[in-house]
């Protein structure tokens, strides 16, 4: 073909193309129950902006680790830092009120925990995000760095959902039921769950075998424990118990009948074990085993598949304010939002119902255990193809935003994991990015990309933590009188 043959065309596919964005119906045409699009002049130069504009996961992740690096110098110097990380970093955790002391009881209570032989217990409900104990285990790791303690936190007898940090087993008269899930689990004829929102009936006994992971990418500190505990309720008159690893048998445990709510029982090993075995004689409820150190912090993993987070006010209020109290529970995490999107529509009153029932679940976690403080981890960025381009679900930001003003206004703290990805279609670049941090359903994060979420959550809560020991040692007023400089009156 001649060369201007090639040019003319060339320039009738353009000109067609042209034509195509000009005349053709913006809704497209219907044949044969098809709707056949063409791509909009306007939709082509939007697309190209998107492509312009988007967001730079590396620059993201770059800016959130920087957001974490103490300025060398005076205290006046440290104090600067802790302002503008605490006012302005999006990788901070929002505090009601803006009250920097907010989490300086629990801060307490860690920092003595480990020498004491107390286990402070941190409770991490969330959706599909969190199993595998993902993001769970990051806060684990970085908590009992600083605070002490090891081993993987409560988990229950028998589950469907296997967790990446703790293997078992069970055999014997046991029953499982769960409130969430699809239509494979079994519902209990009744509302005792337990904090796990799940529970095991144990009908004449039955054996628990447990071990700890010990994979290359298993965190150190979740790969022995030196306690054994049984968190049970309803259990009948003479209900036994006992814990053995391979070359240590713990002493038998005899209940009476109980009348409380729950009993937790406890066993501890002369040295640190990777595995054991929880033999029972009886019957009981078991809201969870838990394997734990002799002291210091201990964080529960608690996915929900499926689950928005308004299930809590279904579970016996009695149960879940027993067990928080006598397992030690400081902290509640909730992650949740995500699996409510899809319902949530187009439309701001569902939104609003939505926040209607969140108010409740807190209502009920200041209930149950009055002594927790609670911090709600806001959805992530979540992808939707639109006209072939995936982007943010449409009123996602909305939703956040909402989660943020009622979870603050509710004595809540807050984290916006939508802000520190990046905001608007950052997770269509967390699919992209090479390696991907999230998966193809551009909802779900990759084990690294959950590892940067947990990682950044945690070192923004010890943020605070720093900032309260540093706190100990300068004038309350001088830091508050810097604190609140450029505040407006």
């Amino acid at each position: 073909m001649k060369p201007y043959k090639t040019l003319l065309f060339i320039a009738g596919v353009f000109a067609l193309m042209g034509a195509g964005w000009v005349f053709f119906p913006a809704d497209g045409i219907n044949i044969g129950g098809l709707n056949l699009r063409f791509m909009s002049m306007e939709r082509s130069l939007a697309n190209a902006a998107s492509e312009a504009g988007k967001v730079d996961v590396d620059a993201v992740v770059q800016n959130v680790e920087s957001s974490y690096e103490m300025l060398p110098g005076s205290n006046r110097d440290t104090l600067e830092f802790y302002r503008n990380f605490l006012k302005n970093s999006p990788s901070r955790i929002s505090v009601p009120g803006g009250d920097w002391t907010w989490f300086d009881d629990i801060f307490a209570d860690m920092e003595t925990a480990s020498r004491r032989g107390r286990v402070v217990r941190v409770v991490h409900y969330g959706d599909s995000q969190i199993e595998m104990d993902r993001i769970s285990s990051d806060l684990r790791d970085g908590l009992q760095a600083r605070f002490g303690g090891n081993g993987t936190g409560m988990f229950p007898a028998l589950s469907n959902v296997p967790s990446a940090s703790i293997y078992k087993s069970a055999s014997g008269g046991m029953v499982h039921y769960t409130m969430y899930g699809d239509s494979t689990t079994r519902r209990a004829p009744h509302n005792r769950y337990g904090v796990l929102s799940q529970l095991t009936s144990l009908s004449g006994g039955g054996t628990v075998s447990m071990r700890a992971s010990k994979a290359p990418n298993t965190l150190e500190r979740t790969k022995t424990f030196d306690r054994v505990s049984l968190l049970i309720g309803r259990n009948s008159e003479g209900f036994s118990a006992k814990v053995s690893s391979d070359t240590t048998k713990l002493q038998e445990i005899v209940c009476k009948k109980d009348s409380t709510g729950a009993v937790f029982l406890t066993w501890t090993f002369p040295k640190p074990v990777s595995k054991a075995v929880l033999t029972m004689k009886g019957s009981a409820e078991i809201y969870g085993i838990a394997t734990d150190g002799k002291g210091g912090v201990a964080v529960d993993n608690i996915p929900q598949r499926g689950s928005s987070g308004i299930l809590f006010t279904r579970i016996d209020k009695n149960v879940m304010r027993r067990s928080m109290e006598i397992d030690d529970t400081r902290l509640i995490i909730l992650q949740f939002g995500g699996n409510y999107m899809p319902a949530v529509g187009a439309t701001t009153k569902m939104i609003s119902g939505y926040m209607d029932k969140i108010r409740a679940q807190l209502t009920y976690f200041k209930e149950v255990a009055p002594q927790a403080k609670i911090i709600f981890i806001g959805p992530s960025d979540m992808g939707k193809s639109i006209h072939g381009q995936i982007v943010t679900w449409p009123r996602l930001p909305e939703l956040v935003d909402s989660l943020k003003a009622v979870t603050l206004s509710h004595d809540v703290a807050f984290f916006d994991l939508y802000q520190m990805m990046g905001g608007e279609n950052s997770m269509r670049e967390w699919v992209r990015h090479s390696p991907p941090y999230a998966g193809p359903d551009y909802i779900h994060f990759t084990a690294k990309g959950a590892r940067i979420v947990g990682e950044s959550f945690t070192r923004s809560l010890l943020v605070y933590y720093d900032f309260y020991r540093l706190r100990k040692t300068l004038p309350k007023d001088a830091v508050r009188q810097y604190m609140k400089k450029d505040d407006p009156e």
